[in-house]
């Protein structure tokens, strides 16, 4: 099997990411297992038109917990295939039902970046500093606004398409009306994905008076620029992660910042925790983080857990490691978090192999022997 991408490194690309699960890239372009109503339940039957009967694949058509309401089902016809089904769900949408597996390769490559992202973030943000001060509104200078506004409000980057089908916004679909300019203070009120409401307020004069001039501009859109020659252009969020690669000079996109801030939000929770005295206080010290996080980034608990919170500085957490890591600030603290982590997963690596297992308790061992022996070792007194 393939080893896991070191930690730090851009995305895997897809077959890449199949061979190092162990599966086999497989699209729903090639023949595979419909379903048909069949009284109150459902009938399978392979490309072929024969009825599937086999009872472990079957067991693993019901395992995908495919919804009844999905129509144009296709499912996988072999079982290590790296996407198991998609349908379309009640409203059209394509949905997806992916290899566990597979999911697993992807998010570990997902926060694996998230180091590199840590050390490209200065480099991202002078660059956006220098383009704000821009004269006039050049597409670089509405770029830099949206990119500001995603590090310091943590907002989705938007998609006009799921604005236009389902009348929910993020950065760049937002419409002058869904802000107000008042002094040097942005109000923000808008409907995200999901239906949640989202009320954000920031101070901040340069931006203030940029989105000010964007508004004095023709059109609805909020984000928007005047072209060579002189005409009035719109951006959207492929703009937005262009001029992001662009300036980084990594394939980073607009998605990091979310989950930067959703780690860095649970770090600095899990700090002022505290350390925990025993594993139950740990578990409610880290419920209550992804509390905070859910709360400012707008998604579920499940959610921020699973696709925005580094696994890293919760298992760090619960080995006593947080206290081992030193910086000035909790976004320094967690770039060096991450750095031990990238770096722990390359020894593992060396020493044997990747097997495709798990890699983020490592950061654990590598970082908390010292501090579980000392939590063990402190007097009770101080555990109270």
């Amino acid at each position: 099997m393939s080893t896991v991408p070191a930690s730090g490194a851009a995305p895997m690309e897809p077959r890449s990411a199949a061979r190092a699960a162990g599966l086999r890239y497989f699209l729903d372009d090639r023949p595979g297992i419909s379903r048909a109503a069949n009284g109150e339940g459902f009938r399978y039957r392979h490309a072929s038109g024969r009825a599937v009967r086999d009872g472990a694949t079957l067991a693993r058509i019901r395992s995908l917990a495919i919804p009844p309401a999905w129509t144009s089902v296709w499912i996988c016809p072999v079982a290590d295939g790296h996407l198991q089904a998609t349908g379309r769900d009640a409203r059209g949408r394509k949905q997806y039902r992916y290899h566990a597996r597979w999911r697993e390769i992807r998010d570990e490559t997902k926060y694996g970046r998230l180091a590199a992202f840590a050390r490209a973030l200065p480099r991202i943000r002078r660059r956006v500093s220098r383009d704000l001060a821009l004269p006039g509104l050049p597409r670089d200078k509405a770029l830099a606004t949206v990119v500001r506004l995603l590090d310091t409000t943590f907002m989705r980057v938007g998609n006009e398409a799921y604005a236009r089908e389902n009348d929910s916004y993020g950065l760049t679909t937002l419409r002058s009306r869904q802000v107000r300019v008042r002094g040097a203070r942005l109000q923000f009120a808008f409907r995200g994905k999901s239906g949640v409401f989202h009320r954000i307020e920031l101070a901040d004069a340069r931006l203030a008076a940029i989105v000010r001039r964007m508004q004095d501009l023709p059109g609805e859109e909020l984000f928007r620029y005047v072209d060579d020659e002189g005409a009035t252009r719109t951006v959207d969020s492929a703009d937005v992660n262009g001029y992001l690669k662009d300036i980084a000079g990594a394939d980073f996109t607009s998605k990091d910042f979310r989950t930067w801030a959703g780690t860095l939000l649970a770090l600095e929770a899990l700090e002022q925790a505290g350390a925990a005295p025993h594993d139950a206080a740990a578990r409610k010290a880290v419920a209550a983080a992804i509390d905070a996080v859910s709360k400012r980034l707008g998604n579920t608990r499940a959610v921020c857990r699973k696709c925005y919170v580094h696994p890293a500085v919760l298992e760090g957490y619960h080995a006593g490691a947080l206290e081992d890591v030193r910086g000035r600030s909790a976004a320094t603290r967690l770039a060096a978090l991450l750095e031990r982590h990238a770096r722990s997963e390359t020894r593992r690596r060396r020493r044997s192999g990747a097997d495709g297992r798990s890699l983020v308790p490592v950061l654990a061992r590598s970082l908390g022997a010292r501090a579980r022996n000392r939590h063990r070792d402190a007097p009770a007194i101080a555990r109270a």
